[in-house]
């Protein structure tokens, strides 16, 4: 038998066995297996989903009345205007990612790793930390989730890869922009990030009313424990789609984390420039003069006005030397975070075309009359969260879509009186739903695990299914427990 037969064989007889161990399944796992199925042969690329939002724009454009020429104008006009944001964006993954691969968080995921007993134990408990971690940064969140999931596969044997995966990504697509790194909510509170365009509509939304809000918390809590539940339920018992299964843990690549990180490596210093490199006064030095601003901030302007964008990703850097101790362990971090980037930085200049196409053309004043023709001051939280969700799917990032989508959502909220700060919070819950289905923010995850968007995206589709309905009727239910409050100019 020839060795290409031989391999066919094998690969036949793991069909096989995978085939008749999902014959047992239970209903609640046998959907999640089925969707993650059809996800794996049907599921495009992320760009793909840009490209397509652009085109539709563009044709919305000409519908609402513009010239062809206009709208290429437009386009080319705002295909830089969200350079800035776009750098934020970049640093926020490279932030989180620097700090979940230091030394000290590397050994707290390694002792994580060790809890889970069970297979499902192990999924539920990754969904559980990877919402958790989440709401402190969605960027560290991916990461930290994606590093305990690597981990628990080689404690607990039978866990299905791809459900493992999609419950380290859960945060991104559930929690993450209610908590403390909402792209929307950081915006709106940071005066110098605003557009001017923007904020002569909503004037400056503080942290209070938006994140910090009950509601917005009471939402928080019944998704994570909606997701672990989910996931739980929706997980194989004991799967053949191990990690094995997709060639990602052959035995002789099992190596602890500190080895297969070389953030964490130590490299005897061979000259006087990498004894520099190596000396952790360096980082001591920087970053404590670091963390000294950052009090000063805080002690003048307070622990709400403090948290921009700008404030939170200086502190992740200065977290990120200290963590790291030595200057070439922190370089070396920032160098591997840097691919996880890629997607943002390629990606966010067409949305600022988007961008420049809705604000200049008639699209947004038309789209703020729509809402305010179809909607109540009751119904206008439902119908924000729809309408977010399923833009959501176009252009899947929650900052840029919602200087997208802010300049007529807030202008239709003002004419109906409903609340500024609520609408930002119905927007975060809603946006991150298509996050489940859409691949764009999957990438920094997929490189780590070393597996595709269309691997995930079936149990994902799952946890959104039942995200939808509890999103939908929390944001019209909470939204009756606020009153309206006029816009805060700078």
């Amino acid at each position: 038998m020839t060795m290409k037969s031989k391999t066919a064989t094998r690969e036949t007889q793991r069909t096989q066995q995978s085939q008749q161990n999902e014959d047992k399944l239970g209903r609640f796992e046998s959907l999640g297996v089925a969707l993650a199925d059809w996800s794996q042969r049907w599921f495009p690329d992320a760009f793909v989903f840009a490209l397509l939002a652009l085109i539709v724009v563009f044709l919305a454009g000409m519908l609402a009345g513009s010239r062809v020429r206009d709208l290429i104008d437009y386009f080319g006009q705002g295909f830089w205007s969200l350079i800035p944001f776009t750098m934020q964006m970049a640093m926020i993954i490279i932030g989180g990612y620097v700090v979940a691969v230091s030394p000290p968080v590397s050994r707290i995921i390694q002792r994580l790793s060790r809890i889970p007993r069970t297979p499902r134990h192990a999924i539920a408990f990754t969904a559980l930390f990877s919402m958790l971690v989440s709401l402190i940064s969605w960027g560290m969140g991916i990461i930290f989730a994606a590093l305990l999931a690597r981990q628990i596969v080689r404690h607990v044997r039978g866990i299905d890869y791809r459900a493992i995966a999609a419950a380290a990504y859960l945060g991104q697509g559930t929690v993450w922009a209610l908590g403390l790194s909402s792209s929307a909510a950081l915006l709106m509170a940071s005066p110098g990030a605003i557009p001017p365009a923007l904020i002569a509509i909503s004037g400056v939304i503080p942290l209070r009313q938006t994140i910090y809000l009950w509601q917005s918390m009471v939402i928080a809590i019944v998704l994570i424990c909606s997701g672990v539940l989910v996931a739980y339920l929706s997980a194989p018992a004991h799967s053949v789609k191990t990690a094995e299964w997709f060639g990602v843990h052959e035995p002789e690549t099992v190596r602890p984390l500190e080895q297969v990180e070389p953030a964490a490596e130590r490299v005897e210093p061979a000259t006087k420039g990498e004894w520099l490199e190596n000396l952790p006064l360096l980082s001591l030095v920087v970053g404590v003069l670091g963390f000294i601003y950052l009090a000063r901030l805080l002690a003048a302007r307070g622990p709400l006005a403090v948290l921009d964008l700008n404030t939170y990703n200086f502190f992740f850097l200065m977290a990120g030397l200290l963590l790291h101790w030595r200057p070439r362990s922190f370089t070396q971090a920032v160098s591997n975070a840097v691919p996880a980037t890629s997607g943002v930085l390629i990606q966010f200049p067409f949305y600022g075309g988007i961008f420049g196409i809705v604000t200049m053309s008639p699209i947004a004043a038309g789209m703020a009359r729509f809402f305010v023709h179809v909607s109540s001051r009751a119904s206008f939280p439902l119908l924000v969260s729809i309408y977010s969700a399923v833009l959501g799917m176009f252009v899947p990032s929650g900052g840029s879509k919602w200087v997208i989508e802010a300049p007529y959502v807030l202008q239709a909220a003002k004419d109906l009186h409903v609340h500024l700060g609520w609408v930002v919070q119905v927007y975060n819950a809603s946006e991150a739903l298509p996050n489940l289905i859409n691949p764009f923010w999957m990438l920094p995850i997929l490189g780590i695990l070393k597996l595709r968007a269309r691997d995930l995206v079936g149990f994902t589709a799952l946890q959104c299914m039942v995200n939808v309905v509890l999103v939908l009727f929390l944001v019209w239910t909470l939204a009756r427990t606020l009153a309206y409050l006029p816009p805060l100019l700078p």
